[in-house]
């Protein structure tokens, strides 16, 4: 089997990674790129004695830490927007990239610790330490458009146990626009398909069109929505779902302050702000 269909199936979670670490689609995808280039570059660089996913990430991540500046090799062949996001090194401490891959990823201790170069007990150190800086975040009004009572309750308890306030639970594009009118949440976690056969992504549309607030898109089949075509939600997370998965997105979401983008909407990305700083790229 060849370097690329070992590595085929993996690019989509690896994509999802990079976005949730970088904050925006354009950034996250610039690293995958710059991956992609070093495996053609040099094919031997890729390890072989791990699990391929194993190696993938933890190729990626030695991407994003090798160059002072959020790690871009070739930075200086980037526009100015592109450039701007180099400052989000600053608020992507080692504790995030562990917290993400053992709860967003999926990953063990042991296998994080590889990806990482360190031990088990650094990695459960350093996940303990993004605990803490989760914990400290503002408190914000959530709204969830779901349509399956079950899940919504499940989301329901999760948003409550992170000291956040659920403003509305929305079963379609009508409640959901209703809601967001009422309520002005600051932050969304929509389901793709809802109750009267409308859309969560036409919701997210409609709301993104005079009021920027974060999105958190929930899919059964997340490959329909990472194809490579733009504009790509930033943050999505899979049916069934893991309660890590959820907290580790929202903590995420709601640090960079991003407006997700979605298919066909155009919508552009909101300020970036952070708990860490006040540092911002337009």
């Amino acid at each position: 089997m060849s370097l690329a269909e070992t590595i085929a199936p993996h690019l989509p979670y690896l994509r999802r990674f990079a976005r949730a670490l970088a904050g925006s689609q354009e950034s996250g995808d610039a690293y995958v790129v710059a991956v992609l280039e070093s495996l053609i570059e040099d094919p031997s660089s890729f390890p072989t004695d791990t699990q391929p996913r194993v190696g993938l990430y933890g190729r990626f991540l030695k991407v994003w830490n090798s160059v002072a500046l959020n790690g871009v090799p070739a930075a200086d062949s980037l526009d100015a927007k592109s450039r701007a996001d180099h400052s989000l090194e600053a608020i992507t401490p080692r504790a995030r990239q562990a917290f993400l891959l053992a709860s967003l990823e999926g990953f063990t201790t042991a296998q994080t610790a590889e990806i990482l170069g360190c031990s088990g007990q650094e990695v459960t150190n350093l996940i303990h330490q993004a605990g803490e800086e989760i914990a400290e975040q503002t408190a914000t009004d959530v709204l969830i458009i779901e349509d399956e009572p079950l899940i919504s309750m499940d989301l329901e308890t999760l948003v409550k146990g992170l000291g956040h306030r659920v403003s509305g639970i929305a079963r379609t594009r009508r409640e959901a626009i209703a809601e967001v009118r009422k309520s002005k949440p600051g932050l969304v976690l929509a389901d793709i398909h809802l109750a009267d056969g409308s859309s969560g992504l036409e919701a997210v549309n409609e709301i993104l069109l005079g009021f920027d607030v974060p999105v958190i898109f929930i899919t059964a089949y997340p490959e329909r929505l990472l194809t490579g075509e733009r504009p790509e939600p930033t943050f999505l997370i899979t049916k069934p779902f893991e309660a890590n998965t959820v907290r580790a997105l929202i903590s995420q979401a709601l640090f960079f302050g991003t407006c997700a983008r979605v298919p066909g909407s155009g919508a552009s990305t909101a300020s970036r702000s952070t708990s860490i700083g006040t540092a911002r790229a337009s």
